[in-house]
């Protein structure tokens, strides 16, 4: 298993629409939406436009990476009957989910890293060490949650129509989560259902710590439920899969 996220990971690497989408279009759009009013405080969150965006922006790259990559890749995989090789092999089921979640979630870090270094150099964010290192972590562990998602729609959508239902679903969940606008800038029925929403809790991780305090218990069982959600989801989808072969 080892050797297959090896391999996963390589390949995503030079994959050059993931590295525009997943590591250079973060940055860059944090950089527009910044812009001018990187200190200007946000209403109802007591941080700047540069602080809140930067965890908003390393988050919406992190996602990127695992859940639009994961999941198209699967759905073609399962299309060529590379998956239906795989089984002929001595890799057990879960080592091919487990791969693919582990690999995805691997080639997150870059985008992360790249959005909090711009956030510090170009932006002039300045924050304790701990909270630039908890910040990046969350964020990181966090990817995971939305690469077991990605390996769901993989299994759930066939290689013609996975692009649609996962662009649709990661439209939904970064808007409605908070990750291109202030969640108290939106009218409150959004504000409701955001709250309970996996990237919501996700960025919420990040913004807690900016704030100079620990995640809230609620983000991350949030968090952790939706997880176990997706990773069990993904389970009972490659079994399913499995059944038809």
């Amino acid at each position: 298993m080892t050797t297959l996220i090896k391999l996963e990971i390589l390949r995503t690497l030079r994959n050059k629409k993931f590295m525009f989408f997943s590591v250079i279009y973060p940055p860059a759009l944090y950089l527009i939406v910044a812009g001018a009013a990187d200190r200007k405080p946000i209403p109802g969150t007591g941080l700047s436009t540069g602080l809140y965006y930067m965890v908003s922006m390393a988050a919406f790259g992190a996602m990127t990476a695992v859940l639009l990559g994961n999941s198209e890749r699967i759905a073609k995989e399962r299309q060529a009957g590379w998956v239906r090789q795989l089984r002929l092999t001595a890799l057990p089921g879960r080592g091919y989910v487990a791969a693919k979640i582990a690999a995805a979630a691997t080639v997150s870090l870059p985008s992360i890293l790249v959005v909090l270094g711009v956030a510090a150099v170009v932006k002039d964010v300045r924050l304790e060490p701990w909270q630039w290192g908890a910040i990046a972590a969350g964020t990181w562990l966090g990817s995971f949650v939305f690469a077991a998602l990605g390996v769901a729609i993989g299994y759930l959508a066939t290689g013609d129509a996975v692009r649609p239902i996962s662009m649709l679903v990661y439209f939904a969940l970064a808007f409605l989560g908070g990750l291109w606008m202030p969640m108290t800038l939106l009218p409150q029925w959004v504000q409701n259902v955001s709250e309970w929403l996996p990237t919501h809790a996700y960025t919420a991780l990040g913004t807690a710590v900016e704030g100079g305090s620990a995640p809230h218990a609620k983000d991350m069982a949030i968090l952790l439920g939706y997880g176990l959600l997706f990773a069990g989801a993904a389970a009972w989808l490659y079994r399913k899969d499995t059944r038809k072969a």
